[in-house]
């Protein structure tokens, strides 16, 4: 992957360590042996495009891209990817707890059931709730 001179690349993959830290760099990581193009197209368009665009600050975006993930059902590893950015740019744990309850009213309590135990696993790495 030449990324040399790539400012979409490079703006993209600073917008992404500052969101998500060593989480999102291990996705991107986990694709170079399969799909390097995908992780690179991941930095360049959601980070160096979506995620630079002025208009929502970082809190907000996450606060959408947990929800969006939340009433979607079946992307947990994402979504866990996002609670810890949203937590990184600012969220509360109260905020994401109250997003998953938000979407249970639009994407069910499944999606929101789902969310909760990915917010749990999340929170308990973090050390913010114990292992119960």
């Amino acid at each position: 992957m030449n990324i040399e001179g790539n400012e979409r690349f490079i703006r993209g993959w600073e917008k992404l360590k500052e969101i998500d830290g060593e989480a999102g760099e291990k996705v991107i990581q986990s694709l170079k042996n399969i799909a390097p193009d995908l992780g690179r197209y991941t930095i360049e368009f959601a980070f160096g495009d979506i995620y630079s665009r002025q208009g929502l600050d970082l809190k907000s975006r996450e606060i959408a891209t947990v929800a969006a993930l939340s009433a979607m059902g079946n992307a947990e590893p994402q979504l866990r990817v996002h609670i810890n950015a949203a937590l990184n740019v600012g969220c509360t744990p109260e905020e994401i707890v109250e997003i998953i309850i938000h979407i249970s009213v639009y994407a069910g309590f499944p999606a929101a059931l789902n969310a909760a135990s990915a917010a749990k696993i999340v929170f308990m790495e973090r050390g913010i709730i114990a292992n119960t």
